[in-house]
């Protein structure tokens, strides 16, 4: 399974919950905190339309946990893991 992108930042809750809901899936992921690097957020808001964290992207698909609802968030993660 190819890595996920994650974008988060440290003080974020809604990125712990994806966060913990992607190490209990056993989804290999490599993180990017947005604090400090302009870059990661630019992504964001390309892909995005703002700066809305988490994000995730995978094979150049994006999808966003903000306001985190599990079983949508679950939905969503299926979606874009789905190849």
């Amino acid at each position: 399974m190819p890595v996920v992108t994650f974008y988060s930042a440290d003080w974020c809750p809604d990125c712990r919950a994806a966060k913990r809901v992607l190490e209990e899936r056993g989804i290999e992921y490599r993180e990017i905190n947005i604090d400090g690097n302009p870059e990661a957020v630019e992504v964001i808001i390309a892909a995005r339309g703002k700066r809305v964290i988490p994000t995730l992207e995978l094979r150049g698909r994006f999808m966003d946990g903000n306001h985190f609802n599990h079983e949508k968030f679950e939905r969503d993660l299926n979606e874009l893991l789905a190849p």
